[in-house]
């Protein structure tokens, strides 16, 4: 096993992981049954990750005349849900974490159905149609949120059920591990992409970071717009703007058999951390109970 693949494999599934089960050691079932109770966030969540980024993705290549091979790329980061790493970015941002993990699991699992569709019609768009047939790894996908999201989520709400007071003693501590954690998750990107990186930026830079930003900056006017709090905003902002970059990937270079196409993953991933790392330093100093 490569050191790419070690960290893409081993070290990322496992700190992600890790840091759910912390997350989870935050929530109560009250958390998720009131967002289901009241779903306008959920939907405007939705309607940024699965409407709004596709066609933000397919204007910003038109507009930067992207070669076909690269103008594919960002479609397909643009079609992809966003991953455990939104989860871990909410958390330090004293967002609404139970938003943030019922909008990656919805839309995790209704993007099998979207991946394909507009990946087809962005094939032959862009002039790169081929005989493949776009078939996302279902089974892999749902096992991944299962096992790096879900049941640790469940695992640590089940501390906090039982052993209150130890949850409620770790929470800071879980917290100030998460950052950690990032910034080590954010180096391993850096080392697992050392090679595309310059060519990466030098391509797509600008186009990735300008889908980068204008993404999470609608994903907060929209809540803010239909009179979301601070903290349903934050999730939704996060859950707009980082993608799931691991699957990403395994479309470009496993299922289109391109690795090219995985170039501005590459660079998005590098924006989109710089990002969330402003975004955790920012959010993450003001009090617990700020949430207007």
């Amino acid at each position: 096993m490569t050191a790419t693949e070690l960290i893409s494999k081993v070290f990322l599934p496992l700190s992600l992981a890790i840091i759910m089960l912390g997350m989870g050691m935050t929530l109560i079932p009250a958390d998720f049954t009131r967002i289901v109770r009241y779903p306008k966030a959920i939907l405007i969540g939705l309607l940024n990750q699965l409407i709004f980024l596709p066609i933000i993705g397919f204007l910003l290549a038109i507009i930067f005349n992207l070669n076909p091979v690269m103008a594919v790329g960002l479609m397909i980061l643009a079609t992809c849900p966003g991953g455990p790493t939104s989860n871990l970015i909410t958390q330090v941002c004293k967002g609404n974490i139970a938003l943030s993990v019922t909008l990656t699991a919805i839309a995790s699992i209704v993007s099998i159905i979207t991946i394909p569709f507009i990946l087809s019609y962005a094939l032959e768009y862009f002039g790169t149609a081929t005989n493949v047939t776009i078939k996302l790894p279902i089974l892999d996908t749902i096992l991944q949120i299962m096992v790096i999201t879900v049941i640790p989520i469940s695992i640590g709400m089940l501390i906090r059920r039982f052993k209150t007071d130890f949850a409620k003693r770790m929470e800071k501590p879980m917290r100030i591990a998460s950052t950690v954690i990032f910034i080590l998750v954010f180096l391993a990107v850096l080392a697992a992409n050392f090679n595309i990186i310059g060519k990466a930026m030098k391509e797509v830079g600008l186009v990735t970071l300008l889908l980068n930003l204008i993404t999470m900056g609608l994903g907060y006017l929209t809540a803010r717009l239909f009179k979301l709090n601070l903290k349903s905003a934050i999730s939704i902002t996060v859950e707009s703007g980082i993608q799931n970059g691991t699957l990403a990937f395994v479309i470009a270079t496993s299922i289109l058999n391109n690795i090219e196409m995985g170039i501005p993953t590459g660079a998005y991933a590098i924006w989109m951390f710089i990002t969330g790392g402003v975004l955790m330093w920012q959010l993450g100093k003001r009090p617990e109970t700020d949430s207007k």
